[in-house]
């Protein structure tokens, strides 16, 4: 019997769409060990040289589209990056840092004298507890992933850069590789580092973390 070839236009070809995440520069928080979630603390001179120092290695990539956190430390970073490449950015409120209530400004020394059973119930409860006027890891959690699918849905087969925190980085780490939220975090969330993440019909997959390559010797921290 004949085998008849499939012919060249029918045959279907797998799309991958790339999302590459970056952490914004560091902050004067990050420096003092205070807490941002949805509070905002402008970039270090290191954070402005680290954003720099990415912007030059983003030349080298050919980027479709860009989506950026709205909070200021991330569009901060996104222009930095951006300017040498002409980027334009879209806001997306999705890829905001972890909203933790009244936590959030405190380091965690101010947590124990102001807020310690907030602080002791944000540590012990697990994923599900939602500390007085924030989100729960879980529902942060969702938020993340949520944001990558539907980056995904919407530019199917591109390369996406989105500008986010280093609490967004481990919520959608864990999500790729399958990690529980209550498992201790033994992965790294660097400042301005690359995390690349792939979606194809099969689901998504990772393809590189916390690249820092592009520093060049500045040190990055990893304080999430």
């Amino acid at each position: 019997m004949a085998i008849k070839a499939i012919p060249s236009d029918l045959v279907m070809t797998e799309v991958f769409t790339e999302i590459v995440l970056i952490r914004h520069g560091e902050t004067e928080w990050n420096l003092t060990g205070r807490w941002q979630g949805h509070a905002d603390s402008p970039l270090s001179k290191r954070g402005i040289s680290q954003a720099e120092a990415l912007g030059e290695r983003m030349t080298r990539e050919k980027v479709d589209y860009v989506y950026v956190s709205d909070l200021q430390r991330a569009q901060h970073t996104a222009e930095l990056v951006g300017a040498p490449s002409n980027w334009s950015f879209e806001l997306m409120p999705e890829l905001r840092e972890r909203d933790i209530g009244v936590l959030e400004g405190l380091t965690t020394d101010e947590m124990l004298k102001k807020q310690p059973e907030v602080y002791q119930s944000f540590c012990e409860n697990g994923p599900s507890y939602q500390p007085p006027g924030g989100e729960s890891f879980c529902q942060f959690s969702d938020r993340c992933f949520s944001a990558m699918e539907k980056l995904a849905t919407l530019h199917p087969g591109k390369k996406v850069v989105a500008v986010t925190h280093g609490g967004v980085l481990g919520a959608i780490f864990r999500n790729v590789l399958g990690i529980g939220l209550d498992a201790p975090r033994n992965f790294l969330l660097l400042n301005c580092s690359v995390n690349r993440i792939q979606k194809s019909s099969k689901g998504w997959n990772l393809v590189s973390w916390g690249d820092v390559s592009h520093l060049q010797g500045l040190d990055s921290l990893d304080d999430s």
